[in-house]
């Protein structure tokens, strides 16, 4: 009896000393392995766990969350905190977004002090940022290592409260980095460089490798940051030139005149025929500037609201 005993000592000890042992220090968030939260492939999930990177991030809104007059800073998505221990140590008025109820107990245990009051359990797709639950009215900036299967439509959210954020920075898929920074001419320049980049000028930081996440992504990584950039209102409906570029997009080999030729007749039914034979239209789209896909929605549609209240 007293011999299986012992046997059972020596392996319950073994089990033990398994879950019990330190990650190495890249991926060292102040907890033991059986004690880390299980990344969601739904949610999109995959934890950074390199703490050099999560502190370069972290500096990314460092001139808008430091300093006499520095703003609060919301983070999507802390998981593990991986991000957010910077965040705190370097004194930012933070407050995070997480809708993982079990990264949110986490948080709640490792973090009890700091982010008391300051988690906000919720989908940030859904979230009002104008709330009170977030920062009322007042401008902050946003930050995270963004899930990558909603990556774009957060930014499309920011756009739709660009007047409160004048500065938006993290990780992202590299592709979708690579689009969100590009010019005219090249590849990658597209629906969603254009959208940006009216509101934002983009500044592509660094590119990450996969093997620092945990699980690791099938695509490589990229920080970037947006900045707001001068212009408060459009010269045309904002609406308007998000049909305009991206029906300008739905062919990308196509000239405009091909992509643009339903929308024209829809827009200028009279003159459709005239403005479509103009030289401009032999263009693709990736080869027009934000300020031209700006001038000729407010052409087209300029003209043709004036022929509406004619009638």
């Amino acid at each position: 009896m007293q011999q299986s005993l012992q046997k059972y000592a020596i392996f319950a000890d073994m089990i033990k000393s398994k879950y019990t042992q330190r990650a190495p220090k890249s991926a060292d968030v102040h907890l033991d392995f059986g004690d880390k939260v299980r990344a969601k492939k739904n949610l999109g999930q995959h934890f950074l766990t390199d703490l050099s990177i999560a502190e370069r991030i972290a500096d990314t809104v460092k001139e808008y969350c430091q300093g006499e007059q520095a703003i609060p800073c919301l983070e999507i998505g802390p998981g593990m905190g991986v991000l957010t221990q910077f965040l705190i140590e370097k004194g930012y008025n933070l407050k995070v977004v997480e809708l993982d109820g079990e990264s949110v107990s986490y948080l709640r245990l490792h973090y009890p002090a700091t982010l008391e009051h300051r988690i906000i359990e919720a989908d940030f797709l859904k979230l009002d940022l104008a709330s009170d639950d977030v920062f009322g009215k007042q401008p902050f900036c946003l930050i995270g290592n963004y899930p990558y299967n909603i990556s774009s439509q957060i930014f499309f959210k920011v756009i739709d409260y660009r007047d409160q954020i004048p500065c938006c920075s993290g990780m992202i898929q590299k592709e979708v980095a690579e689009r969100m920074a590009a010019k005219p001419g090249s590849k990658a320049y597209g629906i969603l460089s254009v959208l940006v980049q009216v509101w934002y000028d983009i500044e592509y930081c660094f590119t990450v490798g996969n093997h620092v996440f945990n699980p690791p992504p099938k695509v490589q990584s990229a920080v970037i940051r947006m900045v707001r950039n001068d212009v408060k209102q459009l010269p045309c409906e904002e609406k308007d030139l998000r049909t305009l570029v991206k029906s300008a997009f739905g062919m990308r080999r196509k000239t405009l005149r091909n992509c643009l030729r339903t929308l024209i007749h829809s827009w200028q039914p009279e003159q459709a025929d005239a403005i479509l034979a103009e030289p401009f239209f032999d263009k693709r789209a990736e080869q027009v500037s934000v300020q031209e896909f700006i001038e000729l929605t407010v052409r087209l549609r300029a003209s043709a609201r004036s022929g509406e209240s004619r009638e």
